[in-house]
């Protein structure tokens, strides 16, 4: 299948993932990317990767799973965990963002989300949502959260009431199952779960403006489980570079943006 229709496949409707394809949509207007390897660094791959950001000099990374969910500060160098924190054992942990002084981190279908103080990650309150918590991202003064569904939702990070939401279209068709999210230069970029694509989102109109194709990475971090897809962005602002890694992947990886379109 090719990556155009297996992003077609995610159309509109999640269960279409598991069905047969339907017709690529229009891509006149929406640009493709590849990428280029800039530099590969170890990842723990008993991570399952939810939730990754950058921030002064380190990566925080949330992961999932029930009795396994936790948020750490990452050594980029060694993989290593700096510090963590465990999520309760019947949590499964999603996306986590910084705000402030603060990470905010969600769960899967608990409705609960959690903040923690970043300069220790000692829990200081909790929230709860509607909905699943897949994705998250701070843009702004807004918090934006996914929850499987083609649909954004934006909140007041302090008190984490919504604020708006908007529907992601691909060629102008909704497109589900967005999950971790990353806020970079104005625009939100998505990782469409179970694919090898990111997307790049208009916060305004939410249409996706660009994607980029990230085929073979997954081949090239040796792994092949269902369950290990491509999954976690995180962007240093200041240094101008792009990781990207994947759930239980042993490498996390350094790209550059190549051949776009």
């Amino acid at each position: 299948m090719s990556l155009l229709l297996a992003l077609a496949a995610l159309l509109a409707d999640p269960a279409a993932a598991v069905a047969p394809p339907a017709p690529p949509p229009p891509r006149a207007t929406i640009e493709r990317c590849g990428y280029r390897v800039v530099q590969t660094y170890p990842h723990d791959p008993s991570s399952f990767t939810q939730g990754l950001f950058w921030v002064d000099g380190h990566l925080y990374e949330g992961t999932g799973q029930y009795g396994h969910s936790r948020i750490a500060r990452l050594d980029l160098a060694t993989g290593k965990a700096l510090a963590e924190t465990p999520l309760p054992a019947d949590q499964f942990g999603e996306g986590i963002t910084r705000w402030r002084d603060q990470i905010i981190g969600i769960t899967w279908q608990n409705g609960i989300g959690h903040r923690w103080r970043l300069k220790d990650l000692k829990p200081v309150g909790d929230f709860t949502y509607s909905g699943e918590g897949w994705g998250v991202t701070t843009l702004g003064d807004t918090i934006v959260l996914s929850d499987g569904t083609p649909t954004l939702r934006f909140f007041d990070p302090a008190t984490m009431t919504e604020k708006r939401r908007i529907t992601v279209r691909f060629g102008g068709r909704p497109l589900a199952m967005l999950n971790e999210l990353e806020a970079i230069d104005g625009q939100v970029w998505a990782n469409v779960w179970m694919s090898d694509v990111i997307v790049r989102i208009d916060p305004d109109s939410g249409a996706i403006v660009s994607y980029i194709d990230l085929t073979g990475l997954r081949k090239d971090a040796g792994v092949s489980d269902s369950d290990s897809v491509l999954n976690g962005i995180a962007w240093d602002a200041k240094g101008k570079r792009l990781f990207v890694t994947g759930k239980y992947w042993p490498k996390l990886y350094q790209i550059a943006l190549a051949n776009c379109s």
